[in-house]
């Protein structure tokens, strides 16, 4: 007997290299945040606001850790230092390095809020 009920269709198919494309948005229609209109940050604004964000240790920690790190390769490869000397060296950049460096971010991240408190109450005021 012939078939009478069409047969469904796979939603994705392999093309000829054999990878999967989805097709496009079956869902919901996005919403205007979502959307494709939606303003994209530009570098300076991604900056900005990476720049209020307040410093953390971690971020005092990896910087430290860098900082070290091409300390202990410029100690061994500039000076021709043994490696048993220059890892203490590092070790004490690495400890000097941190807290240092937190303190600095503070103080810039302070600075900068100040400055911004007062561009606003300037702005406010000019009104």
């Amino acid at each position: 007997m012939a078939q009478t009920k069409r047969k469904r269709r796979s939603k994705h198919r392999g093309n000829a290299a054999g990878t999967v494309e989805a097709r496009g948005r079956t869902g919901r229609k996005p919403t205007a945040s979502e959307g494709r209109s939606a303003k994209k940050q530009t570098g300076a604004e991604r900056r900005l606001a990476r720049m209020d964000q307040p410093p953390t240790w971690r971020g005092a920690v990896m910087r430290a850790a860098l900082a070290a790190g091409v300390f202990l390769v410029l100690v061994l490869a500039l000076f021709r230092e043994p490696v048993q000397n220059a890892i203490p060296l590092a070790v004490f950049t690495l400890a000097a390095y941190i807290p240092i460096g937190y303190y600095v971010d503070v103080a810039i991240y302070r600075r900068r809020q100040r400055r911004k408190t007062a561009q606003a109450t300037a702005n406010k005021e000019s009104r």
